[in-house]
């Protein structure tokens, strides 16, 4: 990580349009062209560089965006989809079949949560959900039949924090593939370059920024990657979660300015944890000493970008996180919905909402509670005065 910075990467990146433009140009087709039929032929195998068969397999738009995002966290390849769980599920259909099984941590986003539980089974792959930061759990969940290590680098709701080099370390000894979410902290972290052999974001959240879009993307080596694209047993070829060209174009514009932004969200969540928690309130984020992980966290970091713009506090039930919401809604301080990276801040009670689809008695096991609000922290300019109409929202509800 010393010497590796994602957005310098970024910035390197240079395209010219078809007509010299300072923007790629957008390839608006579905088809393309062929000189000769064994051009053709030689497409449908695999082995002509650079040339274009039809956009559910690539076109130009997406593989400028693959490009960046491969050099953004420093992998050999990449290839977005038309939504983060467009780009998990092909992944690990990918590596398992039918007897395969896979370890997985148990705070993961619910989307991903319900297609490991109630989705794969159908096929004859197994999961086995483990507290992520036991190493010597996670490796005793381990069996011969395991294909696939998964974790968030940054867990959703809870922000448990993965140790990706370690994990990374477990899963060569054992010759299995580590597959990180990496959604809640891009140029923060860079999984790759701690052992983890591929990298998953949902494009929607910080990358995009604009809660315009959805998209995802699976960054790998280039073997890998082409093993997606694989016209006869690809999964993300033959299921077909292909990212439309405009929105390609689109998240390729404001990744331009994800370094700015994280900054910015980092900071402004750092602030505001520090007063919630001097104020007494149950407050769980990564930049935090009494974080449980705060220390190996600081250590996969780069410092730059901060500790990331999600953030949790507990104010003791439902009710009172509900009202609270409705509240600091009703004050403009943000909107009351799920997702993240947006300019203003969303906040949402993540165990009726994003993670409703793990079971109840799962939730409390894992330490999910009613109170639970999750914010992802916004734009602020002025993140004082937020403070301060937050708290007084807090005082008036009596969470205060």
């Amino acid at each position: 990580m010393e010497n590796f910075n994602p957005a310098d990467r970024i910035q390197d990146l240079q395209y010219f349009g078809e007509f010299g433009g300072v923007n790629p140009s957008i390839s608006d087709s579905s088809t393309y062209t062929f000189l000769s039929a064994k051009t053709m032929f030689d497409t449908f195998e695999g082995n002509a560089e650079g040339c274009y068969l039809y956009s559910r397999h690539s076109s130009p738009s997406n593989l400028y965006l693959d490009k960046a995002l491969a050099a953004m966290e420093g992998t050999e390849s990449a290839n977005v989809s038309a939504s983060g769980m467009g780009a998990i599920t092909p992944t690990l259909l990918q590596l398992c079949g039918n007897g395969d099984h896979i370890v997985s941590s148990r705070t993961i986003y619910g989307g991903t949560y319900a297609f490991l539980k109630n989705f794969v089974p159908r096929m004859g792959i197994k999961t086995t959900f483990v507290d992520i930061t036991k190493l010597d759990v996670v490796e005793a969940a381990i069996t011969p039949n395991t294909k696939v290590l998964y974790c968030e680098t940054v867990s959703n709701p809870l922000l448990e924090v993965a140790d990706i080099a370690s994990l990374a370390k477990i899963a060569k000894k054992h010759n299995i593939k580590l597959v990180v979410d990496n959604t809640f902290s891009p140029l923060s972290v860079a999984p790759a370059k701690l052992g983890a052999d591929i990298v998953i974001h949902s494009l929607t959240k910080y990358i995009n920024g604009s809660s315009d879009t959805v998209g995802g993307v699976t960054c790998a080596s280039q073997e890998f990657i082409n093993s997606l694209k694989n016209v006869n047993d690809g999964a993300s070829m033959l299921l077909g979660p292909t990212m439309d060209s405009l929105r390609s174009a689109s998240v390729m514009k404001n990744m331009r300015t994800l370094h700015i932004r994280m900054k910015q969200h980092s900071h402004n969540a750092m602030y505001l944890a520090n007063k919630f928690e001097a104020d007494g309130i149950k407050t769980v984020y990564p930049g935090l000493a009494s974080h449980p992980s705060h220390e190996i966290y600081k250590s996969m970091i780069n410092p730059e970008y901060g500790f990331g713009g999600m953030m949790t506090i507990d104010v003791g039930s439902l009710d009172k996180a509900n009202a609270l919401m409705e509240l600091m809604q009703e004050r403009n301080l943000g909107y009351l919905a799920v997702s993240l990276g947006f300019y203003k801040t969303l906040f949402s009670a993540p165990g009726t909402s994003t993670s409703s689809e793990i079971p109840l008695e799962e939730q409390a096991e894992m330490g999910l509670t009613d109170g639970l609000i999750r914010f992802s922290i916004g734009l602020d300019n002025d993140i004082e005065r937020t403070y301060q109409m937050m708290r007084q929202c807090m005082v008036e509800l009596g969470v205060l």
